[in-house]
């Protein structure tokens, strides 16, 4: 198996977790269950395969992949009522699965000799979108738009350090770890440190003067 190969099972494997867990708070059935987690495993890679008009979407050309999405909802609905805390799993969940699936859309678009702009295009879009299909469906505020929240931030930075490790003439392997690297390290630090962006205020509406009346 290739290395995008393995990196898609892998980011298909956690978001499947994650999709599975939304689901437990939302209180589904098992087949509530399964449907989130496949929605939310192989979304984003979907959206990549038929933009990049690949000759087939990775899950159809290997159905298989969707067995371990299905395996992740089933444990999810077995032992989610074990977890102190789902949704700050759900978090770090989606932290592991975001720097897994953006050097694999990184990976896709490189190995098609696609422009450095698409092949950071497809790495967001394939870390970000499975997760807001997810929060979407499920009616959760989506953590890629929380307020100030270093979430597609994280992907964009990844992959734009996977585009400049391989034009300064590294080999694609250490562009993809590096881009894992640091899409993780800016993901876990606004979980754990409270890393965040500035936001847009808006300024507050001054007094009327009674004497302009």
């Amino acid at each position: 198996m290739t290395l995008l190969g393995v990196l898609d099972i892998a980011s298909v494997a956690v978001f499947a977790l994650t999709g599975a867990l939304v689901a437990s708070r939302s209180q589904l059935d098992l087949v509530g269950f399964i449907f989130i987690a496949c929605l939310t495993a192989v979304g984003g890679g979907t959206i990549r395969d038929v933009l990049l008009n690949r000759d087939a979407v990775f899950w159809i050309s290997d159905p298989s992949i969707l067995l371990a999405a299905v395996g992740a909802a089933v444990v999810v609905f077995l032992g989610a009522h074990l977890l102190e805390s789902r949704y700050r799993a759900i978090v770090w969940l989606d932290a592991f699965a975001l720097a897994i699936a953006v050097p694999a859309g990184v990976g896709v678009a490189m190995g098609m000799g696609q422009h450095w702009a698409v092949v950071m295009v497809m790495g967001v879009a394939t870390g970000c979108f499975g997760g807001l299909l997810r929060d979407v469906v499920c009616n959760e505020v989506p953590l890629v738009l929380k307020q100030g929240e270093i979430y597609a931030t994280a992907a964009f930075a990844g992959a734009g350090v996977a585009v400049a490790v391989v034009t300064l003439g590294h080999p694609p392997g250490w562009a993809l770890l590096a881009c894992a690297g640091v899409t993780f390290t800016l993901r876990a630090g606004s979980i754990a440190f409270g890393w965040r962006l500035p936001v847009y205020k808006t300024k507050p509406p001054r007094p009327e003067n009674p004497k302009q009346k």
